[in-house]
């Protein structure tokens, strides 16, 4: 039987507002694949890979792609003994709020565009066209 509306919409809200702060053993990650089975490879900001799981709550919900954040827990499966290195706790969907909180690592600091480079006043440049390089 499907998920009711309120249940889906319920999960939706959780997802748009990030927590006040982290606990020790929470990190924001960057998911690098999806690894079948509602699991997911994540990368960390100190460069380290994990494998987690995403919780049944999330599961045909929230759509995680390639490349977005999300916030995980390291101690929820540590009592496992398995390949699992910790759980989806939050997906991170309004990227703009999560980054103005304090816990948002510089690693993954967003980067400007090379076609960015103009001055403020003048907007973003076109890029060089073939006549006009040296």
């Amino acid at each position: 039987m499907p998920r009711s509306k309120r249940d889906i919409q319920a999960v939706a809200e959780e997802t748009v507002t990030p927590p006040d702060a982290l606990s020790s053993c929470q990190a924001i990650a960057r998911v690098k694949q999806g690894a079948g089975n509602n699991l997911y490879q994540l990368e960390l900001p100190t460069g380290k890979t994990l494998l987690a799981e995403l919780p049944a709550r999330f599961r045909s919900t929230i759509w995680i792609k390639r490349g977005s954040f999300v916030c995980v827990d390291t101690s929820t499966l540590a009592d496992r003994d398995n390949k699992l290195g910790g759980e989806i706790m939050n997906v991170v969907r309004d990227e703009r709020m999560w980054r103005k909180m304090s816990y948002w690592p510089a690693e993954f600091a967003a980067k400007k565009s090379s076609y960015d480079e103009g001055s403020e006043d003048e907007g973003p440049q076109m890029p060089p066209s073939d006549s006009e390089e040296v």
